[in-house]
């Protein structure tokens, strides 16, 4: 089934949708319990207010834990990610790479802790080992020469984009389920203790929808304390941490490099695909709709990320990015640090409601462990008595969800051989084919697709040039196909690039200061964007 064509008749359906389970939050946990759902026969749909990923899911390090950097502060929840880090290497090898990872210590650091670490991984069931410090150098030449431990441990790294995608398209060909992207829920009916409908703004058209549902599961993240105000519960309770972390324009190590201490600003460095990720801060926030990178923040991770890698002080970086993490309330006055990283479950029986459930907390790493809680108690409550398969059915792989892979994109251009296959994006050598197949095959691409979706479900703009160049291509070319036949098409292009300034604003020095004047100068000198009228 082309779930495409069920999204682009989104803005013609009727104005009101009926389905088994509504989610909300597209997030990894809640695409997970869509594809957990449809494994057992039961069809969903899975709306978010923007887009998949959107909020900690696509904000994160994209680090798939071993549990190491938990054992000192939360042992359940290193665990879990030990768990379920384990499974996801066996059941999604497609969105994983098996980097490995150090823990390392510096001078200065607390030996206390470094002696400690290892019994506390043993605790855990995480498998570390101890190395010499040459041979750490070995394998990471760029650390710091004030190098006193080293331990490696099974670390690894996950692509939480492709991963939504192969969920939503996976429970798309099982039994339907359909997902319906700038899709927010305003509020919900209730009669006798259960949900009927819930009332939702679709931002694509302006225009109001009901989706009527026998069961309703909150997966909206940070926003699910939210959600469930809207439906007259009191009983979720979140702090809300903001984390600051910075993109480098080379892959500068191999491992996951972690400090050797407890968990703080700036103590790891995460290589994905051709750039690395430094990060991250973590500060208390009370509006999730305005959060972003400060410059204070970026300096502090690149001094604290600087002790255990020097060249990180003299290193490119290509944009910062901020995303806020719900974690559960860990008491008064205690510190974020502290908060757990563990999951909770909400039946909200007490809250007088029986088809309704929140899911919140936890981390990426134990998204498939949260999604099969929550479908538990959703296919309980339906009556159906299948059990979870996520845990032994591996992830079906589907190459129009592969764009967002860093390798994906030259290996399919060098494959094709065709001079016709412009290249529309160098940095990350996307041709116009994958555009094209984009906007074909790949679920939530709307009719008159923005700049924005197209980059998540793909890499452009993620390069050195953040979109400067890219962005003109991909317009022109949607232009060309049609696609764009008005002004929107260039609001989606200012759209687009004010996205990418607003993680270039804290890091704007050096080189990348310069690619800002260059963008600036094409982009309103040459087209004049910044003249457009606001949207």
């Amino acid at each position: 089934m082309n779930t495409n064509s069920l999204n682009r008749a989104s803005s013609a359906a009727p104005k009101v949708l009926e389905t088994e389970v509504l989610i909300i939050g597209g997030g990894v946990t809640g695409t997970g319990i869509m594809r957990d759902l449809a494994l057992r026969g039961i069809r969903s749909i899975l709306i978010d207010k923007r887009d998949l990923c959107a909020g900690a899911s696509g904000g994160n390090h994209g680090l798939l834990h071993s549990g190491g950097r938990y054992v000192s502060t939360d042992l359940e929840a290193a665990i879990e990610c030990r768990q379920e880090g384990a499974l996801l290497k066996h059941l999604a090898p497609q969105c994983i790479e098996a980097t490995g990872g150090l823990f390392v210590a510096v001078k200065g650091d607390d030996p206390a802790f470094a002696d400690n670490f290892p019994k506390l991984c043993a605790q855990a069931g995480i498998d570390c080992e101890e190395l010499e410090l040459a041979q750490a150098k070995q394998l990471e030449p760029l650390l710091s020469d004030d190098l006193v431990r080293a331990i490696r441990v099974p670390d690894a790294t996950v692509d939480p984009f492709h991963l939504a995608q192969l969920h939503v398209a996976h429970a798309a060909q099982l039994v339907g389920s359909v997902y319906l992207p700038h899709t927010e829920v305003s509020g919900f009916s209730s009669v006798d203790g259960e949900i009927r409908a819930a009332q939702c703004a679709d931002h694509r058209n302006q225009t109001t929808l009901t989706i009527r549902a026998r069961q309703f599961v909150n997966a909206a993240g940070a926003w699910s304390m939210g959600v469930a105000r809207l439906a007259g519960c009191q009983d979720v309770h979140l702090l809300y941490a903001k984390g600051t972390l910075l993109v480098t324009t080379d892959r500068l190590t191999q491992h996951v490099v972690n400090r050797l201490r407890p968990p703080g600003d700036g103590d790891i460095l995460v290589p994905g695909g051709t750039v690395s990720l430094l990060g991250t801060t973590s500060s208390r926030v009370d509006d999730l709709e305005r959060v972003g990178p400060t410059v204070a923040e970026v300096d502090r991770n690149i001094r604290e990320g600087a002790a255990m890698i020097p060249a990180l002080a003299q290193a490119r970086y290509i944009r910062a990015f901020s995303r806020v993490r719900p974690l559960l309330q860990a008491g008064t006055g205690a510190s974020d640090r502290a908060a757990t990283r563990g999951f909770a479950l909400l039946d909200h029986q007490a809250q007088g409601l029986g088809n309704f459930c929140t899911i919140t907390g936890g981390k990426l790493t134990t998204y498939r462990l949260m999604a099969e809680k929550a479908a538990d108690l959703v296919a309980q409550r339906l009556g159906n008595h299948q059990p979870c398969r996520t845990a032994e059915v591996a992830l079906p792989d589907d190459t129009t969800c592969s764009w967002s892979e860093p390798s994906s994109a030259p290996r399919h251009w060098h494959a094709k051989r065709d001079p016709d296959d412009l290249i529309l994006c160098e940095c990350e050598m996307l041709p116009q084919s994958a555009i094209a197949q984009i906007f074909d095959n790949t679920t939530g691409v709307e009719a008159q697709p923005t700049l924005e979706s197209i980059a998540l479900r793909s890499r452009a703009g993620k390069g050195p040039c953040q979109g400067s160049f890219c962005g003109i291509r991909i317009g022109s070319y949607l232009y060309d196909q049609g696609h764009y036949a008005d002004a929107t098409g260039l609001v989606h292009l200012r759209d687009f690039f004010n996205e990418r300034f607003k993680g270039q604003r804290s890091v704007s020095w050096g080189q990348q200061a310069a690619q800002l004047e260059l963008a600036e100068a094409l982009h309103c000198g040459l087209l004049g964007l910044d003249k457009l009228e606001q949207s």
